[in-house]
């Protein structure tokens, strides 16, 4: 703070230069190559600037070098802890590069997708990540052709002019269907979301699949949408299902991800329907709270932290060499079979 009261201005590299008597370039070597300085040196500088209080100006950084030191990732929906497992995975990723990662949330909303990207746009991140409400959008296009390395994430596109992470969702939804056929199943429901979703025509392909070639009945296997794919989604769903007469009621039921899955149930519980004797769950993401739910959930497990390290990483080798050819990454989802289908 000045004598006047007022806050005095910041410390610079002239002056941790000065007070460590070390020339500018020494101290931009401790800063950003450590290695070509001697412990001593780097020793001395880094008191100087602990002691004048001096803090990296990273705008001034990035205007010299042209790169900057941020990624970005636009999320889906904050609420769904997949989604927050891939932030992890983005993070760690960008720790190890020594980049920091800026998290926004479009809540599954095209115009706040839309100005997410043009402010991440205009601020030059070094590359951007998303979880597309549409990932055939234009803007994504438009925002990659103007320089930006834009990376897709847990979606997929026909084409190659992204890269992208994503998983095998009609293996994922032939898999669990194909566990509650070999459980003995023969009355099956899909609880889904909107049509709209990739997602949830890919898992329900694939379990329509599973369902042909065990030769079963087309209309033995239930599909109930949902609007939503959260937890009131699953409950609604639940109550829609236990309202059908018992002698057509599905003996289980594939949901398409944990959070409709744990509110399922939820509702077959306050309705005193036992979880897997009367009606066998299969979720989809395993996220934490589906192996802590009061019937441990089956689930199809997704690497969710590996798909954002592997998404940082794409953004980060495009933002080096902009000749790279675009990766589209495809995972392989797995199948954890606990108690709500293993009774």
């Amino acid at each position: 703070m000045a004598a006047n009261g007022r806050p005095g201005r910041s410390a610079s590299v002239k002056d941790v230069a000065a007070l460590a008597h070390v020339s500018l370039g020494t101290v931009s070597n401790v800063l950003n190559r450590p290695d070509r300085v001697s412990a001593a040196t780097r020793e001395r500088v880094e008191r100087a600037m602990t002691a004048l209080g001096f803090v990296r100006n990273e705008s001034a950084r990035q205007l010299r070098t042209g790169l900057s030191s941020t990624l970005a990732y636009v999320m889906l929906d904050a609420g769904n802890p997949f989604f927050t497992d891939v932030a992890r995975g983005i993070e760690t990723a960008a720790e190890q590069h020594d980049l920091t990662v800026v998290l926004c949330n479009s809540d599954n909303r095209a115009d706040r997708e839309r100005s997410h990207l043009a402010m991440l746009e205009e601020r030059r991140f070094r590359g951007v990540l998303v979880t597309p409400v549409d990932p055939d959008s234009p803007l994504l296009e438009q925002i990659a052709g103007r320089g930006t390395p834009v990376v897709i994430v847990d979606r997929t596109r026909d084409d190659d002019r992204f890269c992208s992470v994503a998983v095998d969702d009609v293996l994922g939804g032939r898999t669990a269907v194909e566990h509650l056929v070999d459980r003995g199943h023969r009355r099956v429901a899909f609880l889904g979301g909107p049509d709209n979703i990739g997602q949830v025509r890919d898992r329900l392909q694939g379990a329509r699949d599973a369902w042909a070639e065990a030769g079963l009945p087309p209309d033995d296997l239930t599909v109930l949408r949902t609007d939503s794919l959260d937890v009131a989604s699953g409950r609604e769903a639940a109550e829609r299902l236990l309202g059908q007469p018992s002698s057509r009621r599905p003996t289980a039921a594939f949901c398409i991800n944990d959070l409709v899955a744990l509110g399922v149930l939820q509702q077959t519980m306050r309705a005193g329907v036992s979880v897997p004797d009367d009606l066998a769950l299969v979720g989809y993401d395993d996220i934490a709270f589906a192996a802590a739910a009061a019937v441990p959930l089956s689930s199809v497990r997704q690497p969710r932290e590996l798909l954002g390290a592997r998404a940082a990483a794409l953004a980060l080798a495009e933002s080096e060499d902009r000749d790279h050819r675009h990766q589209q990454l495809l995972f392989t989802p797995e199948l954890v079979a606990r108690a709500s289908s293993l009774g």
